[in-house]
């Protein structure tokens, strides 16, 4: 296998795989089926805040990883095209909570989804400059 094509797998399998496991987590907070790491969370003060930042702020950075780091100038800023489809899913995510009796539509959720995401970003753009 050539290193171009592990290159590929690496690039592409990592935001995947990430990806499927916050859906493996949204899938159990909509069907209420929380697990051990559910309640590990919630009792840690500001927890389920600090895990939406985590989260997507790591899923933002697999992305664009995974998209070469690409931007798109976006109202004025020049944005990471990984962390406007992290965010743009995020919102999604959280408008959907409406729809589960067990989930509640939480503003400040996506406050951390973007907070996560922008400072994951920030940090990232340091780091290459």
């Amino acid at each position: 296998m050539s290193t171009l094509h592990k290159n590929l797998i690496f690039r592409i399998g990592l935001p995947l795989a990430f990806f499927f496991f916050i859906l493996w987590i949204i899938i159990l907070a909509d069907s209420a089926n929380y697990n051990f790491a559910f309640y590990v969370v919630g009792s840690v003060p500001y927890g389920d805040k600090i895990g939406h930042a985590l989260l997507y702020g790591v899923m933002a950075i697999l992305l664009n990883f995974g998209l070469g780091f690409k931007t798109k100038k976006f109202l004025g800023f020049n944005m990471q095209i990984g962390a406007m489809i992290v965010l743009l899913f995020a919102g999604l995510e959280e408008l959907s909570q409406y729809y589960f009796p067990s989930r509640s539509l939480d503003f400040y959720d996506f406050l951390a989804d973007f907070i996560g995401v922008v400072l994951a970003s920030y940090i990232v753009n340091q780091l290459k400059n």
